[in-house]
């Protein structure tokens, strides 16, 4: 039985076009694998915190060391790294802000990024045979003929994380142009509609 989680990031609830494309993502999913096991992280929803002075010292003590308080420190990111490592899949929706991913995306990846679970002591990425697809909805469009397609750093930045913690087959599905939804050009489903190719053959 296949796993997929599923990660969101944006705070816009039913106005977030990211959403809205994994939602269709997770909806072809469901169909091209009607007994798979689909877990939901909503990032907003999970209490996240950013790297402290109290984390880090608990990350850098040897686990058989570690006092409650470090456990405790790292309960969350131990949760959050597991949830990585037990699945088949990973489908990321989120929004790019000022040319890259919320902080709140960031704080998640800096959370399941962990010497010893999913990276390696050698540097080698742990998380095998694992597949990930990435769904981005930004304002801007970063198409190769696009006069700011050099600040099209969100989409590398994931890819290269991903990779570092063993997870090379990613797909990244760019949906460009999605302040149209916010200004009333295009609806909701007609913008995602024009991402259901490219949403599909990640599916598959």
């Amino acid at each position: 039985m296949p796993k997929l989680l599923v990660i969101d990031s944006s705070p816009r609830g039913p106005a977030s076009v990211s959403r809205a494309m994994t939602d269709r993502f997770v909806a072809n999913w469901k169909s091209a694998y009607p007994d798979g096991e689909i877990q939901r992280r909503d990032l907003t929803e999970t209490g996240l915190e950013f790297v402290t002075g109290p984390w880090l010292k608990a990350y850098f003590t040897p686990p058989p060391e570690q006092t409650d308080v470090d456990k405790a420190a790292l309960a969350l990111s131990d949760t959050l790294a597991r949830e990585v490592l037990n699945t088949d899949e990973i489908v990321i929706g989120t929004p790019v802000y000022n040319y890259n991913v919320p902080a709140l995306l960031k704080s998640w990846i800096d959370h399941i990024v962990r010497k010893g679970m999913t990276l390696g002591i050698d540097g080698k990425g742990l998380v095998t045979n694992t597949k990930a697809t990435v769904l981005l909805a930004s304002g801007g469009v970063y198409t190769e003929a696009s006069p700011i397609a050099h600040r099209d750093i969100a989409p590398q930045y994931l890819r290269v994380l991903l990779e570092a913690i063993g997870i090379t087959d990613v797909t990244i599905v760019a949906g460009g142009g999605a302040k149209a939804v916010d200004m009333g050009e295009v609806s909701m489903k007609g913008f995602v509609d024009t991402l259901a190719q490219d949403i599909q053959a990640a599916v598959a």
